[in-house]
């Protein structure tokens, strides 16, 4: 049975297969055994082949950075990006972050959408 559903990370609607998964679109996408253990800590449900494939990068490139302890550490349009005077950080900030602040970061990975905001 296909349920019509969204992905978690970027809003596009997805056809989940759950009951024969080897044929839904999301296994079709190689990930790797760390990228797995991310996306099970994660609030996420469904992704995307596209958003799947994404994270797999992500948690790549997170394995070869580490979390900038300092401001100085902090590298402008890899951890962050200035907007209206205001610090925005990136994805892969709040990846090495290692933990969800559960704000509703706008570029939360974990996947958390605060329903307040």
């Amino acid at each position: 049975m296909t349920k019509n559903k969204v992905c978690t990370h970027c809003k596009t609607p997805i056809d989940c297969q759950p009951e024969v998964i080897d044929q839904c679109a999301c296994s079709q996408v190689e990930v790797s055994s760390a990228t797995r253990n991310f996306l099970r800590s994660s609030f996420h449900k469904c992704l995307c082949p596209s958003c799947l494939k994404k994270m797999e990068q992500l948690v790549q490139e997170g394995h070869t950075n580490e979390f900038p302890r300092t401001r100085s550490e902090m590298v402008e349009g890899k951890h962050y990006y200035m907007e209206n005077g205001y610090f925005v950080f990136t994805e892969l900030y709040h990846f090495l972050k290692g933990q969800c602040c559960q704000n509703g970061c706008r570029h939360c990975v974990y996947g958390f959408k605060n329903r307040y905001l």
